[in-house]
């Protein structure tokens, strides 16, 4: 904490990974806010809390896994939301990185275990996919990404400097945002079969809350790349739960006998399963 005659340009001096932008104004409103409001415990509950979420997001395609193993066949399974929220989680465990920014371990921790699950989901992926064509696919994609970020590693230690955190963070909020965007596949859906059947309301509730905490915690720490990309994702979230209102109370009521099921891949693997 920083006494009250400390000057502005000082703070920017001490703290030049702190705040995305080195602006003295925006770096004083910071700990002024941070002073008025106490916010330190309210930060580290919230984040506490969008973890507990953020790991029930990362384990919900467990039974389109599980369902995998016991079939030993991914048959028309796409990995493509996974090798995503790799790439996702990788991007925000070096946001996380005391050296990128300071105080977000939380964001650290979480993307850290998501990725491991990940990377088990592929593995398993890998492991079943019979056709060598799809782990060609898969081993390439996740070549490209080992590529893509030892480039975005490099230009951020050896080019941006002081500005690494403002180069990071939006790159992190641009895979955010095409993660918490997904869904809208299985929105299209639901509006052309006028059905919510293809649209698992407590996974899109779930969804929309940790977009909620997350937007909640970038606020107290007055992060603005948690804040903007997460406050995003929760109106998108917000809006998937509208449109499974109006569908749910106007839509077609058929019986499961009319509507054909979807599978656990349609249903679990468009949804926003990054953190932060």
């Amino acid at each position: 904490m920083y006494p009250e005659s400390t000057s502005a340009a000082s703070v920017a001096h001490e703290a030049p990974n702190q705040s995305p932008w080195a602006s003295p104004p925006l770096i004083k409103h910071k700990y002024w806010f941070e002073r008025t409001f106490n916010t330190g415990l309210a930060h580290t509950i919230v984040g506490i809390v969008g973890n507990v979420i953020s790991f029930g997001l990362f384990l919900s395609p467990m039974p389109t896994f599980f369902q995998i193993y016991k079939k030993k066949a991914v048959e028309e399974f796409q990995p493509y939301p996974y090798l995503g929220t790799v790439m996702n989680c990788i991007i925000w465990i070096f946001y996380g990185l005391p050296f990128i920014t300071k105080d977000n371990i939380l964001v650290l921790t979480i993307n850290g275990v998501g990725l491991g699950i990940e990377i088990l989901y592929l593995t398993v992926y890998f492991v079943y996919a019979n056709d060598r064509k799809k782990r060609l696919r898969v081993a390439q994609i996740i070549g490209l990404e080992a590529l893509l970020t030892v480039g975005i590693v490099l230009l951020a230690i050896f080019v941006f400097h002081s500005r690494r955190t403002l180069m990071v963070g939006i790159i992190a909020d641009v895979f955010n945002i095409i993660m918490y965007l997904s869904p809208l596949a299985i929105a299209r859906k639901v509006i052309k079969t006028r059905s919510v059947e293809y649209m698992p309301f407590w996974l899109s509730l779930a969804a929309f809350s940790n977009g909620i905490c997350w937007t909640i915690y970038g606020l107290l720490q007055f992060d603005i790349f948690i804040l903007v990309s997460n406050g995003l994702g929760s109106i998108s979230g917000f809006l998937q739960l509208c449109l499974y209102a109006y569908f749910y109370f106007n839509g077609d009521h058929k019986t499961k006998d009319q509507v054909k099921k979807p599978s656990a891949e349609v249903q679990l693997s468009n949804l926003p399963i990054g953190a932060a």
